[in-house]
């Protein structure tokens, strides 16, 4: 027999006396069992309140949604900023291109607006860099083997030479962004970050017309799930 165990129990038994002075709770095993799980939950919340981190502003009421918003504003400007450096010296004129053709390696030939979507860029936008990718010689159309209606667009010979000559700047650029986390903390917040891509995704490929884009999202999304 666990005595150790029963000893807690005890103890525990009458803290639950000693609080419930006032019988908020019943005296019978029900209210113990509520009474234990609200003591849990009150912990655990001023853990979380103690365990906050501080921002600037917090105290005249700036929200943990502003925080993040910004902070995800800089670390794509921070991105881009190292990146400036791999464009100095090699051929590319933007960090999309390098991107698209990566894409292009990695998944394949796919129909222009496929390519645009998956990088979740406006068409006006992806047309451009494509066009620039085709007049570089990177990357080639041809009729869809599926669908002759349509056109798909793969990497070149020439284009993998470009990509691959800048990969090795390119996963430093990675790890530079990475930063000084260490790999638990990197785990945690790409289990993070995909959450918060999910949502996104489910809404930003409905297509939902921007003049009623906001309101539909926050009533829909925001105050269903709170």
């Amino acid at each position: 027999m666990n005595y150790t165990l029963i000893k807690d129990v005890v103890v525990l038994l009458e803290d639950f006396e000693k609080n419930n002075a006032s019988r908020s709770y019943p005296g019978n095993l029900s209210g113990f069992k509520r009474w234990i799980h609200d003591e849990m939950q009150g912990r655990s919340e001023k853990e979380i309140t103690c365990n906050e981190p501080h921002w600037e502003f917090k105290e005249r009421g700036r929200s943990e949604d502003s925080v993040i918003n910004t902070l995800i504003v800089k670390m794509n400007r921070y991105a881009k900023y190292y990146v400036k450096s791999i464009l100095k010296f090699s051929d590319f004129s933007t960090q999309d291109e390098f991107v698209y053709l990566i894409n292009l390696t990695v998944f394949g030939e796919m129909t222009k607006m496929e390519l645009i979507k998956k990088n979740l860029q406006d068409k006006p936008v992806g047309m451009q860099i494509i066009n620039r990718l085709i007049k570089n010689g990177w990357i080639q159309q041809s009729d869809s083997a599926h669908d002759k209606r349509s056109r798909v667009i793969k990497i070149t010979e020439n284009g993998s030479n470009a990509l691959e000559a800048q990969m090795r700047k390119i996963r430093q650029v990675s790890s530079i962004v990475g930063g000084n986390l260490t790999r638990s903390e990197k785990m945690d917040l790409i289990r993070i970050l995909t959450k918060l891509d999910d949502f996104h995704s489910q809404i930003y490929f409905k297509d939902i017309d921007s003049s009623e884009l906001i309101d539909k999202v926050y009533d829909t999304y925001l105050i269903r799930q709170n």
